[in-house]
This record gives structure tokens, sequence and C-alpha cells, in this order.
């Protein structure tokens, strides 16, 4: 494995243990993540936007479906599953199981991410919660 494959790995048990500061040690210092808002995420974002996960779902776990690899690029297919049990994009806890897909690509530099592109399906989370109404 890789330094850069051996770090991701680390960052995903951390998350699947409850750790969030042990997952953030994936993210360099001057991370930028776009995705997940209109302008990216620094480092002290980053890891409110987790913790806003973590607050608002019990025990979040993530599963990587699929990872690919070129260079210092990774590519990841991943669900993260977990029960809402507080507020989270303003949606009061629903006390509801959810099962959020999304995919991500990783721009590593040593064993820390620099740069992250991600996408999930938000939508589909907030139709889950009852926040949107399903498509008829």
């Amino acid at each position: 494995m890789s330094e850069q494959s051996n770090a991701l790995q680390a960052a995903l048990e951390r998350w699947n243990a409850g750790d969030l500061a042990g997952y953030l040690k994936l993210y360099d210092e001057r991370i930028r993540l776009y995705g997940y808002s209109p302008a990216p995420l620094d480092k002290e974002e980053v890891r409110a936007f987790y913790q806003a996960i973590f607050d608002a779902f019990d025990g979040p776990q993530l599963e990587f479906h699929e990872t690919l690899w070129e260079g210092e690029r990774c590519s990841v297919r991943f669900t993260m599953t977990g029960t809402h049990v507080a507020a989270f994009m303003g949606v009061p806890a629903t006390g509801l199981p959810v099962a959020l897909p999304g995919i991500t690509i990783l721009h590593f530099e040593g064993p820390r991410v620099l740069e992250r592109h991600s996408s999930a399906d938000m939508l589909g989370l907030l139709v889950a919660l009852g926040a949107v109404p399903a498509a008829a």
C-alpha cells in the first residue's frame, strides 16, 4: 500500500470509530474542499462541516465501494449511513435512518489531502428526511 492509501484507510477507520479528530488528520492545513458550499471550505470549515454531521447523525459510518488511484489522486464512491438524531441543514431530528451516496476526488500531497472535490446526493437526503417532497 502507498503512503496515501494507508492515510486514506486510517481516516476511514477513524471516521467509523467516531474519532473526528483522527479522521481530520487526512487533510492538510491548506485543504480546499469543493462541493458542499458555494466557495471551497478551508480546514476550520471542513472541521465544522463534519462536526455538524457527527452531531446530527448517530454514529455515522462510511463504506467505500470503489477506490481508484492515479498517482497522488484518488476517486472514491462511498455511502454514509447513520440515524438522524439532531438538526441538520435546518431539518429537525427525525430519528430516521439515512444512506447518503456520493463520490469524491482527493488530491494528495504526501500523506495529506490538499484538495478535495465531492458530490453527494443531498437532495435525496432531504427527501429521505421528509424536508423535500419526493417526485411524483
